[in-house]
């Protein structure tokens, strides 16, 4: 099937003139022309683009992906080969990259005397503001996270160990309860989903019934917080999301 010009740049996200250039120079001739000269891009054509997208998205510059895609001894399956390891290093490299940039916000906002070391281990992994950041995002909720900036503005390392040991506690009391094989919206489940609530209204904000569900349906939709349930115990995302629904239909 061919397509246009104008349908290509929208279906690879690039602009008319883009598409231009790179016949212009050679690195994507269209495979044909209408009757009236226009341009129209086939399926090799369309595969051809793909990969010119992925290795720009690499940063190669036009004339090195010119001669990769040329060189004759060179297959699809080699390409994409190439392109995953180097995607992988990059995605690798990023998260790194991320992961360094939040520490240095985190102990910038806490502002608390701690090697990096310590640092670590009072947070466990878990970002403080997580919610109340997501709470804004979501929902405007801009009080809620006026809010928690003021609250941990002011914790100590004390504090924060103490809130590290509550969610331990919860968590293992968490875990017990799912691998009592009882229903997510069992008493006992609700209790600890109730609970989960408050821990958040105490440290952080004030979480309504509202904002709790919010936050349940981003613990399965959210990779980052189904990667930290999933931590926990495999299925905990999913069974707490679960059992925050049941408590706010019983008690809201």
């Amino acid at each position: 099937m061919a397509h246009t010009v104008g349908q290509v740049a929208k279906m690879a996200g690039v602009t008319v003139r883009t598409l231009h250039h790179y016949d212009e120079i050679g690195l994507l001739s269209p495979g044909g022309r209408s009757s009236t000269g226009y341009r129209r891009y086939d399926d090799a054509d369309l595969e051809r683009l793909q990969h010119i997208r992925y290795y720009r998205e690499l940063g190669f510059p036009l004339e090195e992906i010119a001669a990769i895609l040329d060189d004759p001894a060179s297959d699809l399956a080699a390409h994409l080969r190439r392109q995953h390891e180097l995607l992988t290093v990059r995605v690798g490299r990023l998260q790194e990259m991320v992961t360094a940039i939040e520490f240095a916000m985190e102990a910038s906002k806490l502002n608390i005397p701690l090697t990096p070391q310590e640092r670590f281990e009072v947070f466990g992994g878990f970002d403080p503001d997580a919610h109340a950041e997501e709470a804004e995002q979501r929902w405007g909720g801009t009080e809620a996270y006026r809010e928690s900036n003021r609250r941990v503005s002011g914790y100590s390392k004390d504090d924060w160990l103490r809130n590290k040991a509550e969610n331990e506690d919860w968590a293992r009391r968490f875990v017990e309860v799912i691998s009592s094989g009882v229903a997510a919206d069992s008493p006992a489940a609700m209790e600890l989903a109730e609970e989960h609530r408050q821990l958040i209204g105490r440290w952080f904000y004030e979480c309504s019934y509202e904002i709790h569900t919010g936050l349940a349906d981003m613990y399965v939709a959210d990779e980052r917080f189904t990667a930290y349930f999933e931590k926990i115990r495999p299925g905990a995302a999913a069974y707490l999301s679960e059992a925050i629904h049941a408590n706010a239909i019983t008690r809201a």
